[in-house]
């Protein structure tokens, strides 16, 4: 009975995998499709602004909207997490995030939301200038 206690604890340790099966991640940018956004802003109105964007497969994982602020301009993008050495499958699923905005100064703001890469590797931005009533 011994002898084949310690067989199959053999054949078990044998058996056993000790493969790092960590999985990997890193981020992207996701072009945006299209953007809900009021046509004016009202000064000190919050608003949520829509992005709509396509999941382009079951690796990708919404993680963040990146939004830089420089003056009265802000760039808007939408940041996925996306699994590596998996085998994804294409989705192309249209999602939508959202955002809150509040207007805090007289003027307007212009939006630059991330729409890709052109031909040439330069960013793409679908450009919206939006006013601020008082």
């Amino acid at each position: 009975m011994k002898k084949h206690l310690i067989l199959l604890i053999c054949i078990l340790t044998l058996s056993c995998s000790i493969e790092d099966d960590t999985l990997s991640f890193q981020t992207e940018f996701i072009p945006i499709e299209s953007v809900v956004i009021p046509e004016e802003f009202e000064l000190g109105t919050t608003y949520e602004i829509s992005l709509n964007y396509i999941k382009p497969t079951n690796c990708h994982n919404f993680s963040d909207i990146f939004y830089s602020a420089n003056n009265n301009e802000r760039t808007v993008a939408i940041i996925n997490s996306v699994v590596q050495n998996s085998n994804c499958i294409t989705l192309e699923t249209e999602l939508e995030a959202t955002f809150g905005f509040k207007a805090t100064e007289a003027g307007s703001y212009i939006f630059k939301f991330w729409q890709g890469k052109d031909d040439s590797g330069g960013d793409t931005y679908l450009i919206v200038e939006v006013p601020v009533i008082e």
